[in-house]
């Protein structure tokens, strides 16, 4: 982006740099906001401190750091060190160094209390890499890609899609590109996206019965034996194929069809278009990781890709830089399979941890818990736990049971009003950074370094800052790949950075010597270990056993015990939105002129059942509780089903501003029943829900 600026200090023009060999001068509109973001009235620009009368009160970054750190310093000394808990929400991941030296800050004093947004987003994308076993070298490109299965995402309006599908830099453009050379498209979604519409093959599937639809496909291709027998001979446990073919038998054209509520045909020939490929892999979102058998949804995914080969070879090249790695060179073979969750214990569900962190589904009952381990003191980091977190009401009770709240926020959010303590942040242009997010994603050689451009002149701090500041109060290290930090030294962004990805595969010293973009050589796949005999695991005992447990359930509800279908006829799934990033985007004028809530988008002809008309307020209830939604017709969108995005609304457990908030769709969501058998995510896309119209004074006296 090119941006103007006066004086150091103010933003006064923001547009597309359109010599970027990339994004061709291709802006989001969220980022065209730029200047209203700085330089908001209500931007936070200085720490706050609740007083005793629950008034916030402008304090010191100093001598608040002094007072969290002491709160911290008694809260372990009586509880331990598993009683502090950080939660990095999706803000914070668009800082390079705030969520590692977040991490090594937990690990600095033995906590293993570390939280982040890709637990409740996405979190089936790395624990089924583990159980399936990865490739080295990656699937293959989508740069020279001749089918691409999606599986409920929409890079058109997210800007993101998974590895090797299509990203978000200019993706309408690169995506018309792709079909000019003859990609197939196949798109898996109840409504059509933006992506989509330029789908050759579009399933509209029931929610929820994604992982129906993926073992079908599955079936289809192995009793075809269109599968790469030649990979799975090599690659494969060829006892576990055997056992998958077996566990999908019964997921035929026909049967997936009545439970899918896709023709057969369909299925057929999107099976057969993505397995004759050549090339291509399948992806999913976060709307089917958030459904029923989420983990389930991603593994068989993956698994499509394994059975048909769909990896890079010895003499190929990688078409995403991942610059902020080491090495040049990646290996033809088998990542072995492990444990999905190797992480540390939690005393709810029987659930483990994430490499390196800890499944946020479940925090507020870690939090809200009785006993030793109980949370004690939380920091959110970029992130709005009441409109995020699975159950809105248990996360409330959960925020005030805390005895310490820290948030890291530029703005007041719902979570930052019950904060005792929030800390300004320095946003983007006030901080030297790296595009770390999109480092594995960019389709080419590809990679930038930035200075800050403004200095605001006012209290704020880094996200790291924070960390920094309390381990040098507290006298625990941070150890970083570059060693440990020497805090309380003066250090800058660039050194955090130096630290932080000290084994980049160029310098960061190269980096910040070129600015602007660099290029070079992409990554080399070479021949695999001859002494590495690791296969892929697609269908060990867990995958075999909810393969039954879904062909038993009969529907995707069916995960619910004891719940009655009939009372509860509607799907509720999530839907992400050009003007706002989660709970970020609403306060911005530019972005409140397109919508001040997250409608309920409906098909006209289930507006006609409800009796309801564009605008009109529906009621949309679950077996937990309510919201209240603005309707919005779609006809795009499956009959039977509702779309809103997620994380609206405010500390409010009624919608009487939801015209001016929205509301959370959280609030629906139980983490007591239904929730998925690895990863404990409850269910937060497909919830099953009924409807009805409601009227702008019923909703009053509801209050």
């Amino acid at each position: 982006m090119e941006i103007d600026i006066e004086d150091k200090k103010r933003v006064v023009a923001v547009r597309g740099d359109k010599s970027d060999p990339l994004f061709g001068g291709y802006t989001c509109i969220k980022g065209r906001q730029l200047a209203d973001q700085y330089h908001s009235s209500s931007r936070l620009r200085s720490p706050l401190k609740k007083n005793p009368d629950g008034i916030f009160e402008i304090v010191s970054s100093s001598d608040a750091l002094d007072e969290v750190a002491e709160r911290v310093d008694q809260i372990v000394s009586k509880h331990g060190p598993r009683s502090v808990a950080t939660y990095i929400g999706t803000g914070a991941y668009q800082n390079s160094v705030g969520v590692p030296v977040a991490a090594a800050w937990h690990k600095g004093f033995d906590s293993p209390s570390f939280y982040t947004s890709l637990t409740i987003d996405q979190p089936a994308h790395r624990s089924s890499l583990s159980r399936l076993g990865s490739w080295e070298a990656g699937w293959q490109n989508f740069s020279d890609a001749d089918v691409l299965l999606a599986v409920g995402y929409n890079p058109l309006v997210s800007s993101y899609g998974p590895a090797s599908g299509l990203q978000g830099t200019d993706p309408l453009v690169k995506l018309r590109e792709a079909k000019s050379r003859g990609l197939k498209l196949i798109v898996v979604d109840p409504r059509k996206s933006e992506l989509a519409s330029h789908a050759d093959v579009w399933l509209q599937v029931k929610p929820g019965e994604d992982p129906t639809l993926l073992a079908a496909i599955l079936h289809i291709i192995l009793t075809q034996e269109l599968h790469d027998e030649v990979f799975c001979k090599e690659h494969v446990e060829l006892d576990q194929l055997d056992l998958l073919r077996e566990s999908v038998a019964p997921f035929t054209p026909d049967y997936a069809s009545e439970r899918c509520e896709v023709p057969a045909q369909d299925i057929v020939l999107a099976a057969e278009m993505f397995a004759k490929g050549p090339k291509g892999t399948a992806g999913s979102g976060t709307g089917p990781n958030m459904a029923p058998h989420g983990t389930l949804m991603e593994t068989l995914a993956l698994t499509l890709n394994v059975v048909c080969g769909r990896v890079l070879h010895s003499g190929e090249t990688l078409e995403s830089p991942y610059m902020l790695f080491p090495g040049d060179t990646r290996r033809a073979q088998v990542v072995p399979p492990s444990d999905p969750t190797p992480g540390a214990s939690h005393r709810v569900r029987g659930l483990r941890g994430l490499a390196g962190e800890m499944m946020t589904n479940a925090l507020n009952d870690e939090i809200l818990l009785e006993g030793e381990g109980k949370v004690r003191a939380l920091i959110v980091s970029g992130g709005n736990p009441i409109q995020a977190w699975p159950d809105q009401k248990k996360t409330l009770e959960a925020m005030k049971d805390l005895e310490l709240l820290v948030v890291i926020d530029h703005r007041m959010t719902a979570t930052a009003e019950l904060a005792d303590y929030i800390f300004a942040p320095r946003l983007q242009l006030e901080r030297a950074d790296v595009p770390n997010v999109m480092d594995r994603r960019f389709p080419k050689i590809y990679t930038n370094y930035t200075d800050p451009i403004i200095e605001s002149g006012d209290d704020v701090l880094n996200e790291w800052e924070v960390f920094e500041g309390l381990a040098d109060r507290r006298g625990t290290p941070i150890v970083l790949p570059g060693g440990e930090l020497p805090v309380g030294t003066g250090l800058s962004d660039g050194d955090i950075i130096d630290y932080v990805f000290a084994d980049a595969r160029l310098p960061i010293s190269e980096w910040r010597k070129n600015r602007g973009v660099i290029h070079d050589k992409p990554i080399r796949v070479i021949d695999g270990d001859p002494e590495n005999d690791a296969r892929f695991a697609v269908c060990p005992p867990d995958v075999y056993e909810e393969l039954l447990e879904v062909q038993n359930e009969q529907l995707s509800a069916g995960i619910f015990k004891d719940l009655d279908y009939e009372k509860f006829p509607f799907r509720l799934i999530g839907r992400r939105l050009k003007h706002a990033l989660n709970s970020l985007g609403s306060e911005l004028p530019g972005l409140a002129e397109v919508a001040t809530t997250n409608y309920a988008y409906v098909n006209p002809e289930d507006l006609d059942y409800f009796g309801a008309q564009p605008g009109d307020l529906l009621q949309i209830s679950s077996p937990r509780a309510s919201v209240v939604g603005v309707a919005e017709s779609d006809p795009g969108i499956k009959r039977g089903v509702l779309a809103m995005s997620h994380s609206w609304g405010g500390l409010s457990l009624t919608d009487e501003k939801v015209r001016d908030i929205g509301t959370p769709t959280n609030r629906l969501v139980t983490s007591d029943n239904g929730f998925d058998r690895i990863t404990g995510l409850p269910v937060m896309s497909a919830i099953p829900i009924q409807v009805r119209l409601i009227s702008d004074e019923e909703l009053q006296t509801q209050v």
